[in-house]
C-alpha cells in the first residue's frame, strides 16, 4: 500500500545527483580544422560524463537532430558568428528533447556574448575550449535536469513609501501588533534589530499610520555623520557658529516639524549630544549651535540600534535616563533566521520587484536554490537576501532561478547540505509540490504516468497541479 502523496518521500537533491540516469549525450558541430577539438572531446569524455558524436557540417547536423535526442549540441561559430549563433538558436527552438545550446568560438568578441547572452545560450566558449569550462558549462545543464523548479508563492506586502513589509511568521505577527497599537499615538519608539532587519522601514509604517502621517520624515544615520558635525546636523546652526559656518542651517529636528525624527544607530554619538536630545525628547525645544534662544519643535521621535543598550549604559557609553525616554515603547525585529518560511516570501517578493525591474520573466525557483537560500546564516538579514535576489535575477537566464544564479559564497555552502529527508523544515505544502513536480520532470510531463506514479488517481493530480502552479 503506498503512502498518500502528501507523506510519500522523495530523494533529497544531492541523492537525485548521484541517481543521475546516464551521460549527457552531446552532438559536435565543427568545421573543417576542428581535429584537434573533436579529438579533445573524446579524450576527456568518460570524465565529463558525456557521450560524443560529430556532424562535420549542418545538414548532416540537422538530419542527427531530427533523428535522435541530445541533452547538449556545442557549435562551433565560423567568421559570421553573430548569424551563427542566431541560426542555432532558432533551429534548436523546436528540436526533440530540447537540447541546451553551448558554442565555441575563436577570440569571441564583446558584442559576440552579450548577444549570446541575449539569446539565451547556455555558454560562449573561447577556442581553443579548455576543460574546466566545458565542464562548469555541462555542470549547469545536469543542474537544469535535476534541479527541480518550484512555483514562487503570492507574497503579500504592505507598501511602506519606497519600501514593504513582507512577513506572516509568528515573529513578526507579534511586531506587527505592536505597530498598530503604537502607531495611534505620539509616543517615542525605540526600534532594535540586528543590522538588515528593516528597522527604518518599520520607522516609516509607524509614521505613515500615525497622527504625523501628513509631515515629514526625516531619517538620520548617526554612525554615517562624523561626531564633530552630527550636532549641526541635527540642530542647525546659525552663521558664524564656527569657521566654515558662512550661513544659517536648519537642522534635521526643525526640517520634521510636525512630522517624524528617525535617529538610526543612536548609540554612536557622544554623551554631551545624548544630553541635548534628552532635552529636545523631554522640553520640546531645541538649540542651534551659536544660537542665543530655543526654537520649539513639534516631532515624533523614533530610534532605533542594532546593539544591546544595557550594556552599552553598562560600559557608560549611553544614558540611562536617556535609555527610559527613548525606550517608552520598544519593539524588537526579530533576525531573517527566526522568521521561518518568511524567507520564501521575501524570495519571491524580491524576485518579482527585480525581475519586473530588469525586464525579466521568473516565475519559479528550484529546489536547490530555495535549500541553499535556507540553509545560509544570514548575517545581513533582509538587507542581505535582497542583495543577493537582485543579483541571482540580474544573471538569471531563464524563467526558473537556480543555484548558478545565487553567489558563490552561497554555493560554496552547497557542500554542506545534509542529504536531509525532502521535507525538513518545509510545509506539506512544499514537500507535495515538490514531490510531484520531481515525478512530472520524471515522466517527462505525462500526467496518466506520474498519476501511477504518485497512486492517486489522474483528475487528483491534475487538481494538485492547478493549486500548485505545475
Amino acid at each position: 500500500m503506498k503512502l498518500p502523496v502528501s507523506m510519500e518521500p522523495s530523494p533529497s537533491p544531492a541523492a537525485q545527483r548521484r541517481a543521475q540516469p546516464g551521460p549527457l549525450r552531446v552532438l559536435v558541430v565543427a568545421g573543417e580544422g576542428s581535429g584537434a577539438l573533436l579529438q579533445s572531446l573524446r579524450q576527456w569524455a568518460p570524465d565529463l560524463g558525456v557521450d560524443v558524436e560529430a556532424a562535420p557540417d549542418l545538414p548532416r547536423a540537422v538530419r542527427q537532430l531530427a533523428a535522435q535526442r541530445w541533452d547538449v549540441v556545442l557549435a562551433v561559430l565560423g567568421e559570421r558568428a553573430d548569424d551563427d549563433v542566431t541560426w542555432w538558436v532558432e533551429a534548436l527552438r523546436g528540436a526533440a528533447g530540447s537540447p541546451q545550446l553551448l558554442t565555441a568560438a575563436h577570440r569571441p568578441s564583446m558584442g559576440l556574448v552579450l548577444r549570446a547572452e541575449k539569446l539565451g545560450v547556455l555558454d560562449l566558449l573561447s577556442l581553443p575550449v579548455r576543460r574546466e569550462d566545458l565542464l562548469r558549462a555541462l555542470d549547469r545543464v545536469r543542474a537544469v535536469a535535476t534541479e527541480v523548479p518550484l512555483p514562487l508563492p503570492e507574497a503579500e506586502a504592505h507598501a511602506v513609501g519606497p519600501y514593504a513589509l513582507v512577513g506572516q511568521s509568528p515573529a513578526m505577527l507579534e511586531v506587527y501588533k505592536l505597530m498598530a497599537r503604537v502607531a495611534r499615538s505620539n509616543a517615542t519608539v525605540l526600534v532594535e534589530g540586528e543590522s538588515g532587519t528593516g528597522k527604518e522601514v518599520v520607522a516609516r509604517a509607524i509614521h505613515l499610520n500615525g497622527p504625523k502621517a501628513a509631515g515629514p520624515f526625516v531619517a538620520v544615520n548617526c554612525a554615517a555623520i562624523p561626531e564633530n558635525l552630527l550636532e549641526s546636523e541635527l540642530f542647525g546652526h546659525e552663521k558664524g557658529a564656527f569657521t566654515g559656518a558662512v550661513a544659517r542651517k536648519v537642522g534635521r529636528f526643525e526640517q520634521a516639524a510636525g512630522g517624524t525624527v528617525f535617529l538610526d544607530e543612536i548609540v554612536d554619538m557622544s554623551l554631551a549630544l545624548q544630553a541635548k536630545i534628552l532635552r529636545a525628547t523631554q522640553e520640546r525645544e531645541i538649540e542651534r549651535l551659536g544660537g542665543a534662544g530655543t526654537i520649539p519643535v513639534d516631532v515624533r521621535l523614533i530610534a532605533a540600534t542594532n546593539r544591546d543598550l544595557n550594556e552599552a549604559i553598562k560600559q557608560g557609553r549611553f544614558r540611562e535616563d536617556l535609555y527610559y525616554r527613548l525606550a517608552v515603547v520598544t519593539i524588537r525585529l526579530p533576525k531573517l533566521a527566526e522568521r521561518g518560511d518568511d524567507l520564501v516570501l521575501l524570495t519571491a517578493y524580491f524576485v518579482r520587484q527585480f525581475a519586473e525591474r530588469y525586464g525579466k520573466r521568473i516565475a519559479a525557483i528550484s529546489d536547490r536554490a530555495l535549500d541553499l537560500l535556507r540553509g545560509h546564516t544570514w548575517v545581513g538579514n533582509v538587507r542581505e537576501l535582497r542583495n543577493v535576489i537582485e543579483r541571482a535575477v540580474i544573471v538569471a537566464t531563464d524563467t526558473t532561478l537556480r543555484a548558478e544564479h545565487l553567489p558563490d559564497e552561497l554555493r560554496g555552502e552547497e557542500a554542506a547540505l545534509p542529504d536531509r529527508p525532502s521535507g525538513a523544515h518545509l510545509t506539506l505544502a512544499e514537500v507535495e509540490a515538490r514531490h510531484i513536480a520531481r515525478v512530472l520532470t520524471r515522466t517527462n510531463g505525462q500526467i496518466g504516468a506520474a498519476a501511477e506514479v504518485l497512486g492517486i488517481h489522474r483528475n487528483t493530480l491534475t487538481r494538485k497541479m492547478k493549486e500548485y502552479g505545475l
